[in-house]
């Protein structure tokens, strides 16, 4: 069982995301830095839910050898024996710059990951979505869902077979649009009871506002609506959390996500934390950081 003991590991991390593959929970994380010394990506992984083994460098970023800076914001899913990683480097502001979502692969959860197509995934600013905060989620049907986007734009595909590409929605889009209210990054689905509930974090990763606002939809592609905010600034216990994941364990849900201690003023002074998701109802309750 996970134990919410903040924080979870040393040093600065942010961006979680959360899986639990062969009975072990495992974090992957960006490196909570300036732009040019984020040049890689750490996970963790965990036997008991209380202590952390770090990974260190789990992409083998000489296949990726235009990356410059801002290696962030990972996302995984398992598939056919395979473990898929989608990352952002590069922090792109035009189509004509390098860089953007890229994948690659893994015969085991913790790395190393390889470049899965030489080239990257997504590579333009479509829809005025950055291409950041990819987001994986499996449905029932084992379609494969990709939620990314920053600026304030959150776009969405469904995954072609080999993970190489997408396949058109019925209605021919490729990059559909689904922008909640408020959403700034940070994109997370999961389904609980048949139902669909989409996050996203709101506000400015820099400064109090950060936060995390949900929906609860009965489709995947939405609409996503009326937002509810459910997890923000405590000046009792941290400030501008977000940008998470959860775990599921046992019918526990838990929400693994960053935020900056009091005392801090520098913007890349992040940890990881974990806290306990409640429900009332098919509602979430706010959540108690810890």
């Amino acid at each position: 069982m996970i134990i919410c003991n903040n924080k979870i590991a040393e040093g600065w991390h942010a961006d979680p995301e959360a899986r639990i593959y062969n009975g072990k929970y495992y974090i992957y994380a960006t490196r909570s830095a300036p732009f040019e010394k984020q040049l890689n990506l750490d996970a963790y992984s965990s036997e008991d839910g209380k202590t952390w083994v770090k990974h260190e460098s789990i992409i083998e970023m000489s296949d990726f050898p235009y990356t410059e800076k801002a290696v962030w914001a990972p996302t995984i899913i398992d598939k056919n024996g395979k473990y898929y990683l989608i990352f952002a480097i590069n922090d792109i502001h035009s189509d004509d710059e390098p860089g953007g979502l890229e994948i690659a692969v893994s015969d085991k959860p913790e790395g190393p990951f390889r470049t899965l197509m030489g080239k990257t995934l997504v590579g333009e600013i479509i829809n005025g979505a950055q291409p950041i905060d990819a987001h994986l989620f499996k449905d029932d049907d084992g379609t494969i869902y990709l939620y990314y986007g920053g600026w304030g734009h959150c776009n969405m595909c469904i995954m072609n077979d080999d993970m190489t590409g997408f396949v058109p929605f019925e209605d021919g889009e490729i990059f559909k649009e689904i922008t909640p209210p408020d959403y700034r990054e940070g994109p997370c689905m999961f389904k609980k009871d048949g139902r669909y509930y989409f996050m996203w974090s709101k506000g400015n990763w820099t400064d109090d506002s950060y936060g995390v606002c949900y929906c609860i939809t009965d489709n995947p592609s939405g609409p996503f609506e009326d937002g509810i905010l459910i997890l923000s600034t405590d000046m009792s216990v941290a400030k501008a959390p977000g940008h998470h994941g959860y775990f599921e364990d046992d019918g526990n849900w838990f929400i693994v996500y960053h935020r900056r201690p009091l005392e801090e003023t520098d913007c890349n002074s992040r940890m990881l934390c974990i806290d306990k998701m409640n429900f009332n109802g098919e509602k979430i309750e706010k959540i108690q950081m810890t």
